[in-house]
């Protein structure tokens, strides 16, 4: 029984270690993450590729409220898996620096910097008494000095950087899919297949325009660009792999 009591107190302690060294909140927070529909980031040298599933429970639900795919400024996109409530924070902090950024120094903030700058804030929330730690994690990709960037933010607060990663549900077989089919030299439209196929791997049902969200940031233009409903229609057709086509 005591045993029990003192993992409790563990459980409910934010800033508490556990005798094993883990903090089991954070820990909780991942849990949350893998709840949640994935998220995918591809690196290409002409640009990232950021695809998000949006798939709703409800045919009720309108598309265009679920929000998981973001600009964060021109040259930044971000993608998220978890506690929506929790990603609009985040990006509305990271929106504020990189302004900030434009405003103070008269440039563009780098992706790097970006990154690690709201890593840093969501770590203050694994220290603080009385709040929780972010239900979320992230997929930021973005330009920086003409060369892609990709990165993910995990709920402890540190930053990874990857060629090509998934966040949020089926992680893992997203993962094993990347690392078999992934080359460093993909073009852009490839990194975009790569993507769809890859999530097209772990779909039961296929895949439709209306429950995805794709965004590219191109390297020449170091633009953000989301694709509509009609583009995304035309990807998936060009592609053959529209649900109806399964």
């Amino acid at each position: 029984m005591q045993g029990q009591q003192q993992q409790q107190a563990y459980d409910r302690g934010t800033t508490i270690f556990s005798p094993d060294g883990r903090l089991y909140q954070v820990e909780y927070a991942r849990e949350a993450v893998k709840r949640g529909s994935a998220s995918i980031g591809v690196r290409t040298p002409e640009g990232v590729v950021l695809l998000a599933d949006k798939q709703s429970h409800s045919p009720l639900l309108e598309p265009s409220s679920v929000e998981k795919l973001h600009k964060a400024d021109d040259h930044v996109g971000m993608a998220s898996a978890g506690h929506v409530a929790d990603a609009r924070q985040l990006i509305d902090f990271a929106r504020r620096q990189a302004q900030v950024n434009r405003l103070r120094f008269g440039e563009a903030m780098g992706v790097e910097t970006l990154t690690k700058t709201v890593t840093d804030f969501i770590q203050r929330y694994t220290q603080v008494g009385g709040a929780r730690p972010f239900g979320v994690a992230l997929v930021v990709g973005g330009i920086e000095n003409g060369e892609p960037r990709l990165f993910e933010t995990d709920p402890s607060g540190t930053p990874y950087e990857w060629e090509a990663l998934a966040i949020g549900e089926s992680r893992d077989d997203i993962q094993d899919y990347f690392e078999e089919h992934y080359e460093p030299d993909l073009s852009l439209e490839e990194g975009i297949e790569l993507a769809l196929r890859a999530l097209a791997s772990v779909s039961d049902d296929g895949l439709e325009a209306a429950g995805l969200g794709l965004a590219t940031i191109d390297a020449d233009t170091e633009q953000y660009h989301q694709y509509s409903l009609a583009e995304l229609d035309d990807v998936l057709a060009e592609h053959d792999l529209l649900a109806d086509d399964e």
